[in-house]
């Protein structure tokens, strides 16, 4: 177990001479109150510091300063940072594999056993692990969004106030949904949202209900409809440079495996509390919230009913996979798993979490060979 090998160095540490210290760059194109920067990156890199002792620094940039939502994947690659978060929609066609998992996106609406299934398949799957080689991305753990609603700039709760709308929308699923039921969809950036809707460019912007608050999106978007969209979990929130994680010790790596299983338990858990404590917050502001018409309601349950064969065809016929069922119904089942191994455990408690992702993941794996080309 990795908790066990921690034990172990700490002891060791105390007698031996101290390694050189590793510093190295991590970044999220999330602002630094977003739970996936505020507990995945800033948290982390205060526990990962922690746990080594001093020996692995990361200094942590959030925001696009450094780079751009789009640019992350190849930041890792070449070496511009050594980890980052990457959303594997904004690059579809060099993620063929991770963009056919998310084409199951409208089929579910829990992050907590998405994010822990997600990070499951993704570092046991050999067509996913494969696919992270050949694109130069070590994937150490995964994030979920808590389900995606719509923020409008007018009241939209049927299918004649959807019409023809403007809607900011990320990946292939929900795109040929709202086209489907007579929306236009507009693959932008979340960080455009605010713009997009300020200037009239977007009529509606689907994301998680926090963004309501923590991108100011209760501003410029009056009305927020509570049907669920889908979710996103692909592409990984720790990607690491393949080069600089060889580098590392082993044992530093399940230093970061560890604080992973952690920071990840952790962000999930916040993440789902913050979604509804700012939606209740952005209703003390004025914001309109609606449940949605039963027409709309209709139409993407229909779309959902029939999401499982259209990913199987979307992942043949658009993204080139000629083992794109098998690969979908390994996630599936990885899912249904995960759906049982929560089943006894206090989804609220981000140690038990955390104590459940470490035994049933992350001390599978070996970190002396895990990710080395």
């Amino acid at each position: 177990m990795i908790k066990r090998l921690l034990a172990g160095m700490v002891i060791s540490g105390i007698a031996g001479v101290a390694a050189a210290e590793v510093e190295f760059t991590a970044n999220s194109f999330y602002a630094a109150e977003h739970p996936h920067s505020k507990y995945g990156y800033i948290e982390w890199a205060k526990m990962v510091e922690e746990m080594s002792g001093g020996e692995l620094k990361p200094n942590v940039y959030t925001g696009t300063v450094l780079l751009a939502p789009r640019a992350n994947l190849q930041g890792i690659r070449d070496n511009v940072v050594q980890v980052a978060h990457h959303a594997a929609v904004y690059t579809p066609s060099e993620m063929p594999v991770a963009n056919s998992i998310q084409e199951l996106g409208f089929n579910y609406s829990d992050p907590l056993t998405m994010i822990l299934a997600s990070t499951d398949f993704s570092m046991n799957n050999k067509t996913q692990l494969q696919e992270w080689a050949d694109k130069g991305v070590v994937y150490l753990g995964s994030y979920a969004t808590p389900p995606y609603v719509l923020f409008c700039r007018e009241p939209v709760r049927t299918l004649e106030e959807f019409k023809g709308k403007r809607i900011r929308t990320a990946g292939s699923s929900v795109s040929q949904w709202v086209e489907k039921a007579g929306g236009i969809p507009v693959n932008v950036p979340s960080s455009e949202m605010y713009t997009g809707l300020e200037r009239g460019t977007l009529d509606c912007a689907s994301n998680a209900a926090n963004d309501l608050i923590d991108r100011s999106l209760w501003e410029v978007a009056e009305h927020t409809t509570m049907l669920s969209t889908g979710m996103y979990w692909t592409g990984p929130q720790w990607g690491f440079n393949p080069e600089f994680w060889s580098g590392l010790s082993t044992e530093h790596r399940e230093i970061l495996m560890e604080a992973t299983a952690r920071a990840m338990s952790r962000m999930i858990v916040e993440y789902v509390g913050s979604a509804e404590e700012k939606l209740a917050l952005a209703k003390e502001k004025g914001n309109n919230v609606y449940e949605p018409g039963e027409d709309l309601l209709a139409s993407a349950e229909e779309y959902r009913a029939n999401s499982v064969e259209t990913a199987y065809q979307t992942s043949q016929e658009t993204y080139g996979l000629s083992n794109g069922k098998e690969v979908i119904d390994d996630f599936i089942a990885t899912y249904a798993k995960w759906e049982d191994l929560l089943a006894d455990v206090d989804r609220t408690d981000e140690n038990a979490v955390a104590e459940l992702a470490l035994r049933e993941i992350y001390s599978k794996i070996d970190a002396s060979t895990y990710g080395i080309q």
